[in-house]
């Protein structure tokens, strides 16, 4: 079951930080979408409650985009046409038809509706999560038409059933793969760039069925390195970060991890990886920093991160600054918001320090988004960070959230960004310093080619340094 913060009343904003910010629910919201897709909305309603909800949606978006053009839509024009169609609606399903058409023709990212009942504390969609969740150990991405294993959790169910990187997923529990990944092409083509990519449409709905109740089974069905099907039943474990939840929005869940990297030569690399930017997370990345601040450099792994609070993004920056910097500009109707990082001079013991000055390298991929994408271009931006690994999302939107009278929660885009040089990146992504393909016969071979590839640049920086 999802659990969420108390709902506020219909027509109530929500911003989601003092900094309205890119957000890592926007992926749960997709994920939200997709369950929609496939169950039963049909509950009789009322036109004056339909009309009343379409209204509400066209007019807070007329009152709070940033673009005044709209994109290129005529807003006007677009409530007189889809207005007729909502007022028809005769059931839930129907009306949100129509209003998730009138958000897709902005082709933007960060506009989403999820269902009152995904928002409200019942059964979580394909890809959300409830606060009692476990999961098995694995890690999926889509390479071509394949759903594979990115990664396996050392000691974690799916490690100890001897599933590997890059076998392939052909199902899991009653969901064929091959179905998922048609599906997703086919509902994900006329959308725009960003968080609404066939990648994050597949993942976000396999791994929802690889979340459950501690000491629950799913049946997945593999094809191995050899071309051999592999049938696991997987016996899930409490999940070994934290449940995380913010406003009306489904729960989900966050991790830190840190390990130490060395090499023959001696080099000590420090890599820090976190799948969300949430508040509940802030000390232990804090603290991951602290264990690595006189190593030969870091390596923050953003892949798999949706993003999260944009007002967490300047933090995290200020670890590896002398000096303050500018990372980027959010403009919003009638507003700009700077997006300052300023030297963390105290660690997480209250201790002076002096923020790290090695080789900086982050880590990201097609499903890095949001406020992964602010920091990631941001740093890069001013030339502190080398970005390694496939273009990111291109989702980068600050946005809130608004219940709207039928209940269903309206997440829409109130701000654009731009980095301290000027590059937009929203439906373009941050392209990588240096790109690395994913490739299954990488991860067969046991190579993770980003992580390499950014630690032959960190040893070759410090080489340069002696």
């Amino acid at each position: 079951m999802t659990r969420v913060l108390p709902r506020p009343q219909a027509g109530v904003p929500h911003r989601l930080a003092p900094l309205v910010a890119p957000l890592a629910a926007a992926a749960l919201a997709l994920a939200a979408a997709d369950h929609a897709w496939g169950q039963p909305g049909q509950q009789f309603l009322a036109p004056s409650l339909a009309a009343a909800t379409f209204d509400s949606a066209w007019t807070v978006i007329h009152r709070t985009h940033f673009d005044t053009a709209f994109n290129g839509v005529d807003w006007p024009a677009l409530r007189d046409e889809l207005r007729p169609r909502a007022v028809a609606a005769r059931t839930q399903d129907e009306l949100r038809a129509v209003i998730r058409e009138m958000l897709g023709r902005l082709r933007q990212s960060h506009f989403e509706l999820i269902p009152a009942e995904d928002a409200a504390g019942n059964e979580a969609p394909d890809g959300a999560v409830g606060v009692a969740a476990g999961d098995v150990g694995l890690e999926l991405r889509l390479v071509g038409d394949d759903v594979v294993v990115f990664r396996v959790d050392e000691g974690s169910p799916a490690a100890e059933a001897g599933i590997r990187p890059g076998w392939a997923v052909r199902a899991v529990s009653d969901l064929d793969a091959a179905s998922v990944v048609r599906e997703a092409r086919e509902r994900t083509r006329t959308r725009p760039p960003g968080f609404y990519s066939a990648e994050f449409a597949v993942v976000r709905r396999l791994s929802g069925r690889l979340l459950g109740e501690p000491g629950t089974t799913c049946r997945v069905v593999f094809e191995d390195g050899n071309g051999r099907t592999v049938e696991r039943e997987l016996r899930r474990r409490p999940w070994p970060g934290q449940p995380i939840t913010l406003g009306n929005l489904p729960t989900f869940l966050g991790r830190v991890e840190a390990a130490e990297v060395n090499d023959d030569a001696g080099l000590r690399v420090g890599v820090i990886r976190f799948n969300v930017w949430m508040a509940p997370l802030a000390r232990e990345i804090d603290e991951a920093v602290d264990r690595f601040r006189d190593a030969d450099g870091i390596i923050l792994d953003l892949r798999g991160n949706p993003g999260g609070l944009g007002a967490m993004v300047g933090g995290v920056a200020g670890h590896f600054l002398d000096e303050p910097a500018l990372l980027g500009v959010q403009h919003s109707r009638g507003a700009e918001l700077r997006y300052q990082a300023n030297p963390r001079r105290v660690n997480s013991r209250g201790e002076r320090v002096r923020p790290f000055a090695g080789p900086l390298a982050v880590l990201v991929d097609g499903l890095s988004a949001s406020a992964t994408e602010v920091f990631a271009g941001g740093l890069r931006a001013i030339g502190r960070a080398r970005v390694f690994g496939q273009t990111t999302a291109g989702g980068v939107l600050p946005a809130s959230t608004y219940t709207l009278p039928n209940g269903d929660v309206l997440m829409h885009a109130i701000g654009d960004f731009v980095t301290a040089n000027g590059e937009r990146l929203e439906g373009r992504g941050v392209v990588p310093d240096e790109p690395v393909a994913l490739t299954r016969a990488d991860l067969l071979a046991g190579r993770d080619a980003a992580l390499l590839a950014a630690l032959r640049w960190i040893g070759a920086e410090r080489a340069g340094d002696r």
